[in-house]
């Protein structure tokens, strides 16, 4: 896990997202690639951002973004069906060992996961795209919001939505840290040592979504792409 010497602007849940959520609803077919290949029917990231607008706070304070963060700036918030907070983006290359993920290219390298693959092993960071959520403590449990290793999590970037799940734990006092595999498919530099973002994204996990295998990108976007569309009102 790396974290970064940056510090990010205090805001409430709602006003935390308003920026974002200004995106035409149109955003998220714009753009190449898989963007461009995604259907009519995919939610877009203004229609997710806009869903989290003015809702409560679910942590009972809040998190700093990195270990050298002047101050705590982020809470968890909620509504009935998903968790969610707005921060920046660190790159974890922890779990499995690759060419993109080892000692070599982090310094902060380790070779396990919180949670495991279904053979037992430390899942890859490098392919599978998954988010960090910070271990349970004082501020937040995630374990209390229908969350464990497996459950479905969007991730929204500018005008991008990425579907993965929850597959480490990071410190009980930072929060925005996603994998090698998440971060590329966002459009952010995925190197764990120069990369990240430095603010802007938005991590929304579903309650009681949890998958099996979690190592399944297939069933962590079928899955995801279905709780979004519930989540929006489709």
């Amino acid at each position: 896990m790396r974290t970064r010497m940056l510090a990010l602007t205090s805001a409430a849940c709602g006003a935390a997202l308003l920026g974002a959520a200004a995106l035409p609803a149109s955003a998220s077919a714009s753009g190449s690639g898989q963007d461009a290949e995604a259907g009519r029917d995919e939610v877009t990231a203004a229609e997710l951002l806009a869903e989290i607008r003015e809702q409560p706070r679910t942590s009972k304070g809040e998190y700093r973004t990195d270990s050298g963060s002047a101050k705590a700036t982020v809470p968890v918030c909620g509504t009935r069906d998903a968790v969610f907070w707005k921060a920046d983006m660190d790159i974890d290359c922890d779990g499995r060992k690759t060419r993109a993920c080892n000692r070599k290219t982090d310094p902060y390298f380790l070779p396990e996961t919180a949670f495991q693959s279904s053979r037992g092993e430390p899942l890859d960071s490098a392919a599978l795209p998954h988010v960090v959520v910070p271990g349970p403590g004082k501020v937040w449990d995630y374990r209390k919001s229908g969350l464990t290793g497996g459950s479905v999590v969007a991730v929204v970037y500018r005008d991008r939505v990425r579907y993965g799940v929850i597959g480490d734990t990071g410190p009980t006092g930072i929060i925005g840290e996603a994998s090698y595999a998440m971060a590329k498919s966002l459009g952010i530099d995925p190197d764990p040592s120069t990369g990240g973002a430095e603010s802007g994204v938005t991590y929304i996990a579903f309650k009681d979504s949890r998958i099996s295998p979690i190592e399944s990108r297939a069933r962590a976007q079928s899955r995801g792409a279905a709780l979004a569309r519930e989540f929006v009102g489709r």
